[in-house]
């Protein structure tokens, strides 16, 4: 017999309306969780998941915010599901604590095993794992998430006072430590793509200036990266690293 342990929480006040929840079990996957807390209205949770012993925890606190699939590849329900594999720890938590919210948007694709996923859109997410977030929480945040490794822990954090933050990051090695923040006003956009195995991958955004960074890793090797842009003035960067070097490459940027 399958297992699936789903735990819906509605919290339901005067505003809140129209949420929708459609999660879509896949195949013959056993002892799989899934906990998903609304508060607000106009929320969305819409993905299909196969594989077995995965956890998943949805919290969506505001209105209009997004968790499921993207467009850009459309519903993975016909090969394996959105969610295609075993062991993979999800913990994704949206926050708008305003009258009037932006909506977030994270959209997903894992088909690896063993991965542990956070995103934080609204809040600050340390590499730690710890959330916290301030009275100034006006959504409008997308992240796009695509792994097909297996064995990576992927940390994203977004939050602004009323800007918008873009993140696209594609994994489709094994064992890499991916942290990305963007944070404070201005808008940000993050462009990662890392094809190898073993990386280690820091990209923070801040300061209230526009910025912009595109990173591919691959290679024989690993890379320890690390970029900081935190200024007041716009910046850009783009790295397309491709490392052959024994023992493994390191590139530490700041532009601050």
């Amino acid at each position: 017999m399958n297992k699936l342990l789903l735990l819906l929480s509605l919290v339901v006040g005067t505003a809140s309306a129209d949420n929708l929840i459609s999660i879509e079990q896949i195949g013959t996957g056993n002892s799989n969780t899934v906990s998903v807390t609304v508060d607000g209205s106009d929320n969305e949770v819409d993905y299909s998941f196969g594989g077995a012993s995965n956890s998943v925890s949805i919290d969506q606190k505001g209105d209009d915010a997004y968790v499921g699939y993207t467009t850009a590849w459309g519903s993975g329900a016909g090969w394996g599901g959105d969610l295609d594999g075993d062991g993979n720890q999800m913990d994704i938590r949206q926050l708008c604590n305003q009258s009037s919210c932006e909506g977030d948007s994270f959209q997903f694709h894992i088909q690896g095993d063993d991965n542990s996923i956070a995103v934080g859109q609204g809040y600050h997410v340390t590499t730690g794992v710890g959330f916290s977030n301030d009275s100034l929480e006006f959504g409008g945040h997308t992240a796009i998430l695509d792994v097909h490794g297996s064995d990576n822990n992927v940390i994203i954090s977004q939050r602004s006072g009323g800007d918008n933050h873009s993140n696209t990051t594609y994994v489709y090695g094994d064992n890499n430590s991916v942290y990305t923040r963007q944070e404070y006003n201005g808008d940000k956009s993050i462009d990662l793509t890392v094809s190898s195995d073993n990386n280690s991958v820091s990209l923070i955004q801040g300061g209230s200036g526009t910025h912009s960074a595109t990173v591919s890793l691959s290679g024989t090797y690993d890379t320890d990266l690390n970029l900081t842009q935190y200024s007041n003035t716009a910046q850009t960067y783009s790295l397309t690293q491709s490392c052959a070097t024994v023992g493994g490459c390191s590139v530490a940027v700041t532009q601050n």
